[in-house]
């Protein structure tokens, strides 16, 4: 995502919008300081300078109070601390961020075709069948009906002329999202995990306010792989790592293991080569490293742990967001040895294709 800032124009909003667009910010600068709140302020200060977001009606002062008083952050010995109400906005706004983009260029949310028992009522309605939920009969459908069948003054009901209204099939699914923490995701001049952060905390909202039958789990990898909570990711940032993909994969596919759900994916973000193994038969975790090329001690192991994936019947849905012609070439052996799918992204994009998959993942599981 890309912000383009120009000069403040507060005669073009109200104060309370004002202080939405302000706050709306402030969360995204804080996904490029890792969740630290003084870093953010200040960065949020030196914007002002230029494009003069503060004046006499609304301080740099008021609006921490502001922050504040919402109960987004916390003042510790003079050091502002992120809360987990702070945390929740962030992720609430990188969800209208992504979903914003996406109902403008998509069908929105795509619920299974199948018609069935569930909990989302269509506008259409069909005849009653056995087992249909009283609470969904379509009342006037089903007295008109009536009435066109007997008239007014000989009403009577029989079950032919019940309507009821139709549902859709809900399904549920365990998702894995996997995040790249290597360190090319901060080389050559771009920010690459600030998006990614971004698309994993759009994800964790819309299934916690949407698909609540869902569960997403988020591990990142770099020399190892390791699983973060929700509340943990505003604070994610990249190390001097290598990427050990297949360490990435093998958490994924173990957490997915102890999963009920029957429809498994794991949707990896990444922009690099796998460069880093475990050495095979060690306890102490001692890592193999190459980041000179496609090593294929390497990525024979990666390889097999797709095709572990597989054999579980865990697709793995992959977002490259570097478009090497090397890199493009290992991607197309890795998804084929899954049978998944792969998206060469832009980073603008991002957020939008990984709800776009989601979502028609969503279309086609059946319970």
């Amino acid at each position: 995502m890309k912000f383009i800032y120009s000069k403040w124009n507060d005669l073009s909003l109200t104060d309370e919008a004002r202080l939405e667009k302000l706050f709306s910010l402030f969360s995204y600068i804080l996904l490029q300081t890792s969740g630290d709140v003084n870093e953010a302020l200040d960065w949020l200060n030196q914007l002002d300078e230029q494009y003069k977001f503060f004046d006499e009606n609304l301080t740099l002062s008021e609006f921490i109070n502001q922050l504040k008083e919402k109960g987004y952050i916390e003042d510790t010995d003079g050091m502002f601390t992120l809360k987990s109400k702070g945390e929740m906005r962030v992720r609430q706004d990188a969800f209208k961020e992504i979903f914003g983009n996406l109902k403008k260029s998509a069908d929105g949310f795509h619920e299974s075709p199948l018609s069935g028992k569930g909990i989302e009522r269509n506008n259409t309605t069909k005849k009653y069948q056995f087992g249909d939920q009283p609470q969904n009969i379509d009342t006037t459908q089903t007295l008109s009906n009536a009435f066109r069948r007997e008239g007014i003054d000989n009403f009577s009901l029989n079950e032919d002329d019940i309507e009821i209204y139709d549902t859709e099939h809900q399904t549920s699914a365990a998702t894995v999202l996997l995040v790249d923490i290597s360190h090319s995701m901060i080389l050559y001049g771009e920010d690459r995990i600030t998006p990614a952060k971004q698309v994993a905390l759009g994800l964790s909202e819309l299934i916690l306010s949407k698909y609540r039958k869902d569960s997403l789990n988020i591990v990142l990898f770099g020399d190892e792989a390791r699983e973060v909570s929700v509340s943990e990711l505003p604070f994610v940032s990249v190390g001097p790592f290598h990427t050990n993909t297949k360490a990435g994969l093998e958490l994924a596919r173990h957490i997915l293991s102890r999963k009920k759900n029957a429809n498994k994916q794991i949707f990896m973000i990444t922009d690099g080569k796998p460069s880093a193994i475990y050495e095979p038969g060690t306890h102490s975790r001692k890592i193999y490293k190459n980041s000179w090329g496609l090593d294929p001690k390497i990525i024979n192991k990666t390889l097999d742990e797709a095709v572990a994936c597989r054999r579980d019947k865990i697709k793995i849905t992959t977002f490259m967001i570097a478009q090497d012609p090397y890199l493009v070439e290992f991607i197309q052996e890795f998804t084929k040895a899954n049978h998944g799918k792969a998206y060469y992204s832009s980073l603008n994009d991002l957020g939008e294709q990984v709800f776009v998959d989601y979502l028609k993942n969503k279309s086609r599981y059946e319970d």
